[in-house]
């Protein structure tokens, strides 16, 4: 039977801390790159362009990847699986201290990819079952604030690594992170079996199709929301109110606070109000503050007075989406096809962002930088529509096989 420590008080569960930093590691390890691009291009001996493909190639690796993993390693137990992935990941990461080549460098990054890919949704789809089901949604919301807190702490760690000791440093420390995560997950997280026995063919079906689609569509349009004025924050704020690369890293710093807060915050309203309300509330002040933001630059430049509030209140309602969309795919998908569903979500993430940054850059380039609020203002009500027909598709009783009901009787889950 399985059994965990309940979540109670303010301390988190030693499993959940593990999840986090498990999350928290591959955050830094996607993301770090861009701090040390420059340094990487001139040690490679390659265009600033082609030293950026590396972290494209890392995100549409882990979205094409994600869910062929999930499918295929579903019978395999949690534990084991998630320590599999760590050690692969820190395996690509040390590697890069040998390497002296663009080819054998781009080789690893794949091989990184092809880790988070298995490690994410892994950790996302342990914490879903782990948790009770009254606190599933802050349990996911602590998850993700690992990956907000990568963004706060970890990637300028690795930048700061980097630049002191040179752009190979900023790797060995994507791979001590990740043997930090690996040694906790095994000191931590308690031996989960494997999903039930289905079929490859049930397994690759996706379940309850029309609504787990409409989901994960509203999640991509969510981020690609966010995303397309994230990914050009430097120029929008540079054009709004003057704002400095210095004065720009303070900035970040908050915003990344600010989404850490959301996260947790959006999880709570999971769990007291449920995913629907929680992801409309959080859509709702997401659009409200782009919205402000765009009319801020009606009058430039603005007060940071002004804009830094509106900031923090963008960087928080952005973070907040993701704990409702987990919570309803899971729902909808079941908890046979939770790690599967899981890894779409990864997917449909990774598809928003890369959308976003393209269609952010467009917009920069042919109608500058106050195009850029207004167009993630109006992303909300696409998102809230999908997202809406979702819940009204509500997934219809499957007679559950009698194999099914031997399993669960032998491993009964939360």
């Amino acid at each position: 039977m399985l059994t965990t420590a309940p979540l109670r008080g303010r301390l988190p569960a030693p499993w959940l801390c593990a999840l986090t930093l498990c999350a928290f590691a591959l955050q830094t390890d996607d993301f770090v790159i861009a701090g040390v691009l420059p340094a990487l291009a001139r040690g490679l001996t390659v265009s600033q362009a082609a030293a950026g493909q590396l972290v494209t190639v890392f995100s549409v690796v882990c979205a094409v990847a994600a869910p062929v993993a999930a499918v295929s390693t579903a019978r395999l137990p949690r534990r084991a699986l998630l320590t599999a992935a760590l050690a692969l990941f820190c395996l690509a990461n040390f590697a890069v201290l040998l390497t002296s080549s663009y080819v054998a460098l781009m080789a690893l990054r794949v091989l990184a990819a092809l880790a988070a890919a298995v490690a994410l949704p892994t950790a996302l789809a342990a914490t879903a079952r782990l948790a009770p089901p009254e606190r599933r949604g802050r349990s996911l919301a602590t998850v993700m604030a690992g990956l907000t807190g990568a963004m706060v702490l970890g990637v300028p760690a690795g930048t700061w690594a980097g630049a002191a000791l040179g752009w190979r440093a900023t790797f060995a420390l994507g791979g001590t992170l990740g043997l930090a995560a690996l040694l906790l997950v095994r000191g931590t997280l308690p031996a989960l079996p494997p999903a039930p026995a289905t079929p490859l063919a049930a397994r690759l079906r996706p379940p309850n199709r029309p609504a787990v689609l409409y989901a994960l569509l509203a999640a991509a349009v969510a981020v690609l929301g966010n995303l397309l004025l994230q990914t050009y924050l430097a120029p929008f704020l540079h054009d709004l109110a003057g704002v400095t690369p210095g004065t720009l890293g303070v900035l970040l710093a908050l915003t990344g606070v600010a989404g850490i807060s959301g996260a947790r915050a959006g999880g709570t309203l999971v769990d007291r109000w449920g995913a629907g309300a929680a992801f409309a509330t959080a859509a709702l002040v997401f659009a409200a503050a782009t919205a402000g933001l765009a009319l801020c630059g009606v009058r430039r430049p603005a007060a940071l007075a002004l804009v830094v509030p509106l900031l923090f209140v963008w960087a928080a309602a952005a973070w907040a989406i993701p704990p409702a969309v987990q919570t309803r795919v899971l729902t909808l998908a079941g908890s046979a096809h939770g790690p599967q569903a899981l890894a779409l979500t990864s997917s449909a993430v990774y598809a928003g962002a890369s959308l976003g940054g393209a269609l952010g850059g467009r917009l920069l380039a042919s109608y500058g930088p106050g195009a850029l609020p207004v167009a993630a203002a109006c992303c909300t009500p696409v998102a809230l529509l999908l997202f809406a027909a979702a819940g009204r598709r509500r997934p219809r009783p499957v007679p559950p096989r009698q194999g099914t009901l031997a399993s669960s009787a032998r491993h009964p889950q939360r």
